[in-house]
């Protein structure tokens, strides 16, 4: 199994996390600072490194900063930030995905299992022909590979829940989706996420894409049914 690195100044969590993580197969190392943790993945690398972003001496931030200049390790970030500039400034970091505190450890295991499918199925592309990987519905371009989205060629950076949402929308036009189909497409079915948790990434995904296009509206609601995208 994939060994884990928890990396948070909150020793209640890297206790609780590991021993749900640990419980399931994985291997688990835990640092209480970004400064700690540093010398160690640099030194050891590990599959994938789930850092909270306020954390003392060094926060999350810098941590994947310095890591991004030698390592494209995957991490997700932990944080009970509100403000979104922190979300969109980790991503275009190389984040690969965030949960916000305080958060269900199931759903942060199933974060990490689709971080890590996501990155053993770019490894196992390696090579693959671009045209494989690639989707192009009108304005959007998503790359299931690199994991980028870009609409009318300016990139949008999206979670891995978000992204995957958007896939199985923007798959096939024109043909609704229902939320528990949504929720199938981004979470294991041991994770239950209510009807609100989809409608809430949803309006998310838009404003992303409103901020680069105002006149966005590819994403529609069938108020009752569900959701379908529309290519423009």
């Amino acid at each position: 199994m994939a060994r884990i690195a928890l990396v948070d100044d909150d020793q209640n969590i890297l206790m609780s996390v590991s021993m749900v993580l640990e419980a399931e197969g994985f291997e688990v190392v835990t640092f209480g600072d970004g400064a700690a943790a540093l010398p160690e993945l640099t030194r050891d690398p590990v599959d994938l490194a789930v850092f909270d972003i306020k954390m003392p001496r060094m926060d999350g931030m810098e941590l994947l900063r310095r890591l991004r200049q030698q390592s494209d390790l995957p991490v997700i970030f932990l944080t009970s930030k509100d403000e979104e500039i922190d979300e969109v400034l980790g991503l275009r970091m190389g984040a690969d995905d965030y949960v916000r505190k305080p958060f269900s450890q199931r759903l942060l295991l199933e974060r990490i299992r689709a971080v890590l499918r996501r990155r053993e199925a770019r490894e196992n592309l390696d090579g693959a022909d671009d045209a494989e990987t690639t989707m192009k519905r009108g304005k959007l371009t998503m790359d299931s590979l690199r994991h980028t989205v870009t609409w009318a060629g300016t990139p949008i950076s999206l979670t891995v829940t978000e992204f995957l949402i958007l896939e199985a929308l923007a798959t096939r036009p024109g043909f609704v989706k229902n939320r528990d189909q949504l929720m199938d497409a981004a979470y294991d079915d041991q994770v239950y996420v209510d009807d609100r948790t989809i409608d809430s990434h949803i309006k998310r995904v838009r404003k992303k894409f409103k901020k680069v296009d105002d006149s966005f509206a590819s994403i529609e609601t069938l108020y009752g049914v569900g959701y379908r995208y529309t290519e423009v």
